[in-house]
């Protein structure tokens, strides 16, 4: 008997003890979502949506852990969610525990920055958004800039008679209301063509005043959306469809809805927040960039605002191609707005050149440019998600053909299901 129980004593020894099994991904996504929203009680504005359980958020506001802590447990959930994604046989919980992995790493990179940490600007964006922007020199865009000059009527400062002409183009505050739902409603018939929302998703838009961004989406759950329009500076015609649909068709109500279908349907509980600053930036903004040419590709976005959006303004729609080449051009500009953000925020450039710099390169007001600067002094390298996200939207989407539809396809794949912006390249 003795012998026996020896040689049961040298199995054991022999032999690995079995594997722990690998956590539960909607476990550690409950983990991680708790943790986002006690960093929402650190920072103001962390946290844009959320709509998810009342009582998680009652529970972390009430009781937030100290950024040490967060940062432990942040650690912590890195390297189970690994294990996890390793773990895991199905491709689709592969990638849904490499995305939440990558969730986690920004969340645990903004908690430095809570603290105080700083990086160069490129390293910064890529840490948050998972997608290192290109900054081109300013010189590369001096011959856009004298392109314009063509375009322009006038001599002296360019970005001055620009100014000029756009106010020519300014929407009157009594017409703007009508003349955005018209948009939005266009833009929302364009989406619905190609996209199925559910019954009963409508937006509020509003006017407000006193804010460093030009529009803002807030959606509430439950396919509600606030649409925020700052009326601080003159409202040009053209914004009326880049609005309407980078806020709300096909842009962040749509995909609002789709994250929360992600969350209800799914289980995904990752879904159920949508911190301000993580790897969904560049395709949240990118993808209401790229919604524009996506509902009104080639000459649509020209023909409805003479047929329709120039009307309601009061303005002539005769003179509207001419003011849309203006702005095709202008957009090859965008970039230029990352190089002085990456070059103000490294500490190369002041204030005073920064609003300098925008003003040449955006050729907008010095009110403008200064507005524009806010704009970076608060969200930092924010601004890259609009450039850097709408290019890398657009070469995907090209990439998966050449009709209409095969774009459309190309973005409803990004906007309802776990993805990065390296799932893009």
């Amino acid at each position: 008997m003795r012998l026996l129980v020896a040689f049961a004593a040298l199995a054991l020894i022999g032999c690995a003890p079995p594997a722990p099994p690998a956590p539960s991904l909607n476990a550690l996504a409950e983990q991680y979502v708790r943790a986002s929203l006690e960093m929402g009680a650190h920072e103001e504005g962390y946290i844009d949506a959320y709509y998810g359980p009342p009582e998680w958020k009652t529970q972390a506001e009430a009781h937030p852990r100290t950024t040490v802590q967060l940062k432990a447990a942040m650690d912590r959930l890195q390297a189970q969610v690994e294990v996890a994604e390793h773990a895991a046989a199905d491709p689709a919980a592969r990638r849904r525990a490499h995305t939440l992995g990558a969730y986690i790493a920004s969340a645990r990179f903004r908690l430095d920055m809570m603290d105080g940490m700083r990086v160069p600007f490129v390293d910064e964006a890529e840490r948050l958004f998972a997608l290192r922007p290109e900054i081109k020199p300013l010189s590369h865009y001096d011959t856009v800039l004298a392109r314009i000059q063509t375009l322009v009527p006038g001599s002296g400062d360019l970005a001055e008679r620009v100014e000029a002409l756009r106010n020519r183009y300014i929407v009157p505050r009594a017409r703007l209301e009508a003349v955005m739902n018209a948009a939005i409603n266009e833009c929302r018939r364009r989406t619905l063509a190609y996209i199925a929302l559910p019954q009963g998703e409508h937006f509020a838009l509003t006017f407000v005043n006193h804010q460093s961004w030009s529009a803002y989406n807030y959606y509430h759950g439950a396919n509600p959306s606030e649409i925020q329009v700052n009326t601080d500076q003159p409202f040009a015609i053209n914004r009326a469809l880049g609005l309407g649909c980078h806020e709300g068709y096909p842009g962040h109500h749509v995909q609002g809805i789709y994250a929360e279908k992600m969350y209800r349907q799914n289980g995904y509980a990752e879904y159920s927040v949508a911190p301000l600053f993580s790897p969904q930036g560049p395709l949240n903004e990118g993808g209401g960039n790229y919604g524009v040419d996506l509902a009104f590709p080639g000459q649509a976005k020209l023909q409805f605002e003479q047929s329709t959006l120039y009307p309601l303004a009061g303005l002539d729609p005769a003179t509207a191609p001419a003011f849309d080449a203006l702005n095709d051009a202008m957009k090859e500009l965008d970039g230029a707005r990352l190089t002085v953000a990456q070059q103000y925020l490294d500490h190369q450039i002041s204030r005073d050149q920064a609003i300098a710099l925008i003003q040449r390169y955006q050729l907008v007001s010095r009110a403008r440019a200064a507005q524009s600067v806010a704009f970076i002094d608060h969200y930092r390298s924010y601004v890259i998600n609009y450039v850097s996200g709408e290019d890398l939207i657009r070469a995907y989407a090209n990439r998966q053909g050449s009709a209409d539809a095969a774009h459309w396809r190309a973005y409803l794949s990004i906007i309802s299901q776990p993805t990065l912006p390296s799932d893009l390249q």
